[in-house]
């Protein structure tokens, strides 16, 4: 397995954000068109379906992340290559196991039917099984493309906290068990720091880990950028689900690329419920304003995560 795609990379700072964007973006669309099992391969119709849940849509903001805090750091491509693919692996099988109709119920996603509606209940849950299994297979090709097997251990370990009880999965255990109820700030906070920001902020983590160890040459320096980033990644993992929530308010399907107005039908908790529009709007901002001063410190080199937490909270979509 080969994460690594044959585009070189520009340097970051050589490229207009919208350019990097671009750049970034196509090539983990070509990493994940490696790692996935072609749809020829048997069974035909698992691999089929997995590629169907992950290319050609989305807006990648996870692997965006790894790229640019590994870029920040020094890291090499083609780790940061490996990263970006495990985290957006692990995304996709949240959203094909979250539109079932035992989760969140939901037809459509990324503007076309959703994996349990074009391919079956069934299959759907394989996909979602197979896409977070092949998701580590990703971490651990890592040390052949530039990650240090023990760096390799770490964004093992990074994901799988992420992804489990601690985070994504008791996250989304969070939000089924609070529909209809009234959950105050504090308990919102923290369902949402599990279920969207520990992706969020492992996709920074892991392009930390990429980069080699001497990127800071003492444990106080090491400390210090750590701080810098998790700071970075706990505003935009809670500025994220505030934006998504926003949206589902104000959006529509076309725009959005999912049913827009879900989370008022099935009585939910968000934001917008329990601020109101107007303050959630405002919490956005403060997010964006705190995204940017956690990094402040790490300067020009962090250039690129400040630019997407001012996407992250100005999107619509």
């Amino acid at each position: 397995m080969t994460c690594r795609t044959a585009t070189a990379v520009p340097a970051a700072s050589s490229l207009p954000f919208g350019h990097w964007l671009v750049s970034r973006g196509q090539r983990t669309e070509q990493a994940l068109e490696r790692v996935l099992p072609p749809a020829t391969a048997h069974p035909m119709q698992l691999h089929e379906a997995m590629r169907y849940a992950v290319l050609g849509g989305g807006k990648r903001v996870r692997p965006l992340l790894v790229h640019a805090a590994g870029e920040a750091l020094g890291a090499p491509a083609g780790a940061l290559d490996c990263a970006a693919c495990a985290v957006e692996l692990v995304h996709a099988y949240s959203l094909v196991h979250d539109d079932l109709p035992c989760m969140d119920d939901d037809v459509l996603r990324r503007g076309r039917p959703t994996v349990h509606v074009r391919y079956g209940e069934a299959l759907a849950m394989l996909v979602g099984d197979a896409l977070q299994a092949l998701a580590f297979e990703v971490l651990a090709a890592a040390p052949g493309h530039g990650a240090s097997a023990a760096a390799s251990a770490a964004m093992v370990a990074e994901l799988a906290r992420a992804a489990g009880s601690a985070g994504m999965a008791g996250g989304q255990a969070i939000d089924l068990a609070s529909v209809g109820a009234a959950l105050g700030r504090e308990a919102l906070e923290d369902m949402h720091r599990r279920k969207t920001g520990a992706l969020l902020r492992a996709s920074v983590r892991l392009g930390a880990l990429c980069a080699p160890h001497a990127a800071a040459t003492t444990a106080e320096a090491r400390a210090y950028r750590t701080q810098a980033l998790d700071g970075y990644a706990d505003a935009i993992g809670l500025a994220f689900q505030v934006v998504d929530d926003i949206l589902d308010v104000e959006g529509d399907a076309t725009t959005l690329g999912k049913t827009a107005g879900k989370d008022a039908q099935r009585s939910k908790p968000t934001y917008v419920s329990a601020l109101g529009l107007e303050a959630a709007r405002r919490l956005a901002g403060q997010l964006r304003e705190q995204a940017h001063a956690a990094i402040a410190p790490l300067g020009e080199a962090a250039r690129r995560l400040g630019d997407l937490a001012d996407l992250i909270v100005l999107r619509k979509a």
